[in-house]
């Protein structure tokens, strides 16, 4: 179990390692919506998503190996990997899977680690990667399911509450679960934590439905960094334990959050990025009268060369 004091902890690790990323204040009616907004910037982190977060707090917690590190990734989770390998002078060696977007792929030859496409999911890069590293002896920093990532995922909320005042809901995308799950461990309740996934990704709405995680069909357009075939275990214990909301939405409100968010506000994030504001977006999430409503916009990997006009609301 993930708890407050393992955040806290996971925050004076990583301070300095990672950016405080901002948070602007959006009037709903702009994004045809309704309420009053707080938007955290995530994709602003280094390699444009949270994910440095975890890979620091879990690399840090101890002297490396002399073979570094390896991971498994839909991409943004090597890319901080290999981010953090690279400012601790370590190799770093990546597995993702050949739907990754190449976009990502780039960025990680360029971060200097070794990439390797296994497959057409992540759970068979992770089933290459978790081989490797038992040739190898590097020190495994799994994507989600790890205490210490699911802690260092969980400062996004720390650094929330500090930057909004009384925030009543926090909407965050969901893949494997590390964010939600570390969000979820800062605020033990006393914030309603909604996880947000694609209709055809639906880990962890079909974990909470069977009363355990359980093995989906991964579909859709966002399966490049929301493509998890399960969802983690300490996610799926988290989100039972402080009563996390779950809600699923279409891939063409996906869409439709991406474009506004860059027509309206100029920000330029991924479909997965997307995936907390598309709650809003598509009605999956409606919030009461005066709720204050945080979003999570948690990834920017993306070619925006196919951001355009969205129809006006």
């Amino acid at each position: 179990m993930v708890d407050r004091s393992d955040v806290e902890a996971a925050a004076a690790l990583v301070e300095g390692r990672v950016r405080e990323t901002p948070v602007i204040a959006v009037d709903g009616a702009d994004l045809g919506v309704p309420g009053q907004l707080s938007l955290k910037l995530e994709l602003h982190q280094h390699t444009g998503s949270f994910k440095p977060r975890g890979a620091f707090n879990r690399m840090l917690q101890g002297s490396l190996p002399s073979a570094g590190v390896i991971a498994a990734s839909g991409g943004n989770h090597g890319l901080a990997v290999a981010y953090a390998a690279r400012s601790l002078g370590v190799p770093a060696e990546v597995f993702v899977p050949v739907t990754a977007s190449p976009v990502k792929v780039q960025r990680l030859a360029g971060l200097g680690a070794q990439v390797r496409q296994v497959g057409q999911h992540y759970a068979e890069a992770l089933a290459a990667s978790t081989q490797r590293a038992g040739e190898t002896g590097a020190l495994v920093v799994h994507a989600y399911d790890q205490p210490e990532v699911v802690a260092g995922q969980g400062t996004v909320g720390r650094e929330l509450e500090r930057q909004v005042d009384g925030i009543d809901t926090v909407l965050v995308a969901v893949g494997g679960g590390g964010l939600v799950s570390g969000i979820a461990s800062w605020f033990g309740g006393s914030v309603r934590v909604v996880a947000v996934e694609p209709e055809q990704i639906p880990t962890l709405h079909s974990a909470l439905k069977a009363g355990r995680p359980v093995d989906i069909e991964v579909g859709g357009i966002a399966t490049d960094s929301l493509g998890a075939r399960r969802i983690g275990e300490i996610a799926f214990d988290t989100a039972r334990r402080t009563e996390v909301v779950s809600v699923l939405v279409r891939d063409e409100d996906l869409v439709r959050a991406r474009r506004l968010l860059w027509s309206e506000l100029r920000v330029a994030a991924e479909l997965g990025g997307a995936a907390a504001l598309a709650a809003l977006v598509g009605g999956a999430y409606v919030p009461q009268p005066g709720e204050r409503v945080a979003v999570i916009i948690c990834g920017g990997n993306t070619d925006p060369s196919d951001l355009g006009p969205v129809a006006p609301h």
